[in-house]
Formats: C-alpha cells, structure tokens, sequence
C-alpha cells in the first residue's frame, strides 16, 4: 500500500516492444511459433526487443511537483501514458489515489472530426465530469481557452496552439488531485502559456504534478522534485538544482561542446562608452536592422487578468528608451524607461506603484517599486488624481524570447498594504537579439578579454 501522503506509486515498470524489420516478420511471428509449439520444437523470434523502460520505481506525495528530463527516446513519454493508465506496462504496477487529468502529445484524446464543444464535453466526460457539471462549467472553459467562436468548429481545422489551449482548458476544470503534462506547452503561445504557468502555480498548493519537459529553467523553478532518465531507466532522483546540473554536464560531456550560434557582430565597430561606461555594443546593428519595433503588436493590454481592491486603475503602461520613443523590442544594456500611468478611485494616502518583469514561464527576473525612494514623501491622493510613475534603468540583457510586464498600485507601505489594482501581463515584448549564453539574465560587460603568455 501507499506510504503516508503518498499519492502515486510506481513500482518496478518495464515496457516491452516489438520492433520488426519487415512487415512479413510480423506475419511470420504470429503463425510460426504456434506451429512450432505443435510440433514440439524450439521457435524463433522474428523481432528484436526494445525495452522503453527498465524496473522504473518512485513514489510521489500529496504537493510534489515532479519534473522528468531526460534525452529523446529515453522513456519519459512512456512512462507518462502508462501513470495515466493509456499504456500498458509489459510489467510491474502503478497505484494512483486521485482524480488524473493529463495533457500529453498534441491532440491526444481529440477526435479531429468533432467540434471543439463535443471534444470539451467527451474529455471532461472521460475525466469524469457528469453532464450538469460540465454544463456548469462550460462558458469557463471556453474563457480560459479563448478561442472565442471557434469552438464550435471542428478540430481538424483548429491550429496546434488552439488544440493546446482547449485541452489544457479542460483539464483546469475538472477538480483534478493530479496533473501530468508532457511538453505539450511548448506549442502555446506565450501569453497562454503565462496563463497556464500562473493557474499550476496556483494548483500546486494542494495538487500533485508531473511533467515531462527539456527545459530545465522550468524544472528550476516550479518543482521540489526531478527524475532523470535515460535509456528507459532511472539515472538519478533528488532535488531539481543536482539533477539539472548532472544532467547539463553529462549533455555536454556527451556532446563534447555546446553548440550555440549568435548574429555576426564582427564588422561592427564597437563605439565610445557612455556617460555611465557601459555600452551595448550590438546597438548600431539593431537601430539600422528591421528588428525594432512593432508597436502595434505589443501595446498596454487593459483587459490583461487583474485583481484588486478597486482603490485606483492602471490605465496605461509603456517602455520607452530616452527620447520618450515606445519601444516593443529589448535587446539589453540600453537605458530604458518604464511608466506607468494610473487614475484615483478612491482617496488613497501612500499609493506604490511598482512591476515585475518576467519571461514566458511566469519567473520573475526583476522589478521595484516607489516606495523607498519616495518613503518620506506624503501623497494625499484624492478621488480622480492621475498618478505617473516612471523608473529609468540599464535593461539587463535578455535571452531570446517573449518577456512580460506585470504592474501594480498599491496603498500603505512596503510590509503593511493593500493591492488596489494588479494587472498581469500589462505588456508583452521580446528580446530579438543577445549575446547571453546562459541563465535568465545578461550582464551589459565593460569590456572581456583573453590573454596569453609565454
């Protein structure tokens, strides 16, 4: 039986193929070794066997947070679909206690011909949802998916982020205890994929999840546990910091070098340093590219998810660089100036306005407040007051991808307050170009250099 608190237990789980090499050997294994079993004679086998796992064992409790890593082909996904019961092990056992919701390859449990709305109501079905509980929750799903009008098209006519985002929809409705998802996030938009990342976050404080990723950021910053596999058994289990780094260094001893590539700034002059003697050095390449800027694309979002006590409303959020021009690109090491504009709705006494910037998994890299720089400063703010706050800094340099910005107004002080309107994701931008080549942020350098001697 399960140990205390323990919710899924697998124990000593192999996973047995057949691989032929012809379709006729497929044949020949079925007949043949009935005859020779007649005959009383030794038969062959018309196969070569691959073991996708090997006597995986582990125990998960109540609240783990679980990350499975590993190379292609080393089992992960196997492993998954049999905890889910989609997959029978050749042998051992799984014990679950709790309600599974899964998310695993793209489409999995979809059937294409079906609208969005008849595949919503067959899966929360199959989870176990009665037909009145999903009735219930139905208008939910659909918000959460926002897929809007299309969810009474059918599915083989839905992009592969809109499938994503139906399935994953679904499964944040069905009171499930444990969640088990394998890297089909990796196709969703980054703004969903923000959504997604903030309702597990939110799961985890009671739920058990297992996910299957090569991310190891990710692994970082949402698990207490990982699993390292390959080869269809376990290598290690421990804390997510030692396995991702013995995993890293193994990758890399494997591969004998890490094989990363960056834009050619060789005929680029570096320029004279600043006022503040740090320069971007890429910044002439990026001004005369067509890497900045849509502006149209990444403008303040009002209708971003938001809480609050309703004291005060952000109503517009912006980076701007020096001259006061909207930027949607960062690329690092430039000055950059964040505003955020806000209306009084109620008289407030020490209003904070603050942000977070974070990248597309939800960790936050950054942020501040006005607070400490303005804890002497009284401000009396009456009903209908317009508020600007703007914060002046050196962008630390980004790896690429999408990053958000969440922004906030807040009445009290910094240990003792009261959110009066928290708006996430209040604007979504990208970093194009960098030169970091590894963790969450870069450092602007003065200058590197490598010397030899004799």
């Amino acid at each position: 039986m399960f140990s205390r608190e323990a919710v899924i237990r697998v124990k000593g789980i192999s996973k047995r193929y057949e691989i032929y090499t012809n379709p006729s050997d497929r044949l020949k294994q079925f007949i043949l070794p009935k005859l020779a079993s007649a005959f009383k004679i030794k038969a062959l086998d018309y196969f070569r066997e691959f073991w996708a796992l090997k006597d995986v064992s582990f125990e998960l409790r109540r609240g783990d947070t679980v990350g499975i890593i590993g190379s292609n082909g080393s089992g992960k996904s196997t492993l998954l679909q049999i905890i889910c019961g989609t997959l029978t092990p050749t042998h051992g056992e799984v014990e679950i206690s709790g309600r599974v919701a899964a998310l695993l390859e793209l489409g999995s449990g979809f059937n294409y011909e079906f609208t969005g709305r008849e595949n919503a109501y067959l899966n929360a079905t199959l989870l176990g949802l009665t037909k009145d509980q999903i009735d219930d929750r139905f208008n939910s799903i659909v918000d959460f998916s926002g897929i809007g009008e299309f969810i009474d098209q059918p599915v083989k006519s839905y992009s592969s982020g809109m499938i994503v985002r139906l399935a994953f929809s679904v499964i944040a409705h069905v009171d499930a205890e444990i969640l088990v998802i394998d890297e089909a996030l990796a196709v969703g938009d980054s703004l969903f994929t923000q959504k997604c990342m903030r309702y597990l976050r939110t799961f985890m404080k009671n739920g058990t999840v297992i996910f299957v990723t090569h991310d190891t950021a990710s692994v970082n910053s949402l698990c207490n546990r990982a699993i390292w596999i390959e080869k269809g058994q376990i290598v290690a289990m421990g804390t997510p910091k030692r396995i991702t780094e013995d995993y890293l260094e193994a990758i890399m001893h494997k591969e004998g070098n890490t094989s990363l590539s960056y834009l050619d700034f060789s005929s680029i002059s570096p320029p004279e340093f600043n006022a503040i003697g740090i320069t971007d050095e890429r910044m002439e390449y990026i001004n005369q590219s067509d890497l900045r800027n849509n502006i149209s694309s990444y403008g303040f979002d009002s209708c971003a998810p938001s809480f609050g006590a309703g004291g005060a409303k952000i109503v517009n959020v912006s980076i701007q660089d020096k001259n006061n021009k909207v930027l949607s690109c960062i690329t690092g090491g430039e000055i950059v100036v964040i505003k955020i504009e806000a209306i009084v709705l109620q008289n407030l006494s020490s209003p904070i306005i603050g942000f977070m910037i974070k990248d597309r998994l939800g960790q936050t890299l950054f942020g501040d407040n006005t607070y400490i720089s303005h804890v002497n400063t009284r401000l009396d703010c009456k009903k209908g007051t317009n508020l600007a706050a703007t914060f002046e800094f050196q962008m630390p340099r980004l790896p690429i991808g999408s990053y958000f910005l969440t922004a906030a107004i807040a009445d009290g002080t910094q240990s003792n307050h009261t959110q009066q309107h928290w708006i996430h994701d209040a604007i979504q931008f990208k970093s194009e170009s960098t030169s970091v080549t590894s963790g969450l942020l870069g450092i602007p350098m003065i200058q590197i250099k490598l010397n030899a001697t004799n």
